[in-house]
């Protein structure tokens, strides 16, 4: 397993995320599990090319599950699935295997329950996160992801010019329109509007 332990990976989680929040805790836990469950001992070392995480959710805890697995966007190895859910996917590329780890709702019922004493729940779900077993905090379920030649890591498999704005587009991102190959922001309209 990883040589470090929860509270090495928690503190280098919260220096990257910069500061403790429960979904620090949690995505710290969530990807000791799936890391666990897959028996992948080193994320950021040799098995390094052998992982890849979805994550469902643009919160605290992903930025935790980034620093416990060394996953990244810019690695290709980091997908991001905008479905709202405190949840992620874990892949074995090398063993063919994925675990889906879910963060259970009842889960803030039992931190409340198992520090009463503590008055902010925050800081109650802190320190409950921190003791809860796997099967309190999470539900897993065994996935099988079909990830596509042009989204895993590695060199960029094609570059293209966009025939309208003469951006560079990657990684087959591409699409043709009325015979010309364009970018997404040229073919369906951007996410920002150039003033300059």
């Amino acid at each position: 397993m990883i040589n470090k332990t929860f509270d090495e990976l928690l503190k280098e989680s919260v220096a990257l995320h910069g500061h403790l929040c429960p979904g620090q805790v949690l995505g710290v836990r969530l990807a000791m599990y799936g890391l666990r469950l897959l028996k992948i001992e080193d994320p950021k070392g040799k098995d390094r090319k052998q992982l890849i995480v979805f994550v469902e959710i643009d919160r605290c805890a992903t930025d935790a599950i980034q620093s416990v697995t060394g996953c990244s966007l810019g690695k290709r190895t980091l997908k991001w699935m905008d479905y709202g859910v405190m949840a992620a996917t874990f892949i074995d590329l090398k063993r063919d295997k994925a675990v889906r780890i879910i963060a259970r709702e009842e889960s803030r019922q039992i931190a409340a329950s198992r520090f009463p004493q503590i008055e902010n729940k925050y800081k109650r779900q802190i320190e409950a996160y921190k003791v809860m077993s796997d099967d309190e905090l999470f539900d897993v379920q065994e996935v099988r992801v079909s990830i596509p030649e042009a989204d895993m890591p590695g060199r960029p498999g094609r570059r293209v010019q966009c025939d309208r704005c003469g951006e560079w587009v990657q990684d087959y991102r591409d699409v043709e329109k009325d015979g010309k190959i364009m970018c997404k922001a040229c073919a369906f309209g951007a996410y920002y509007e150039v003033i300059s």
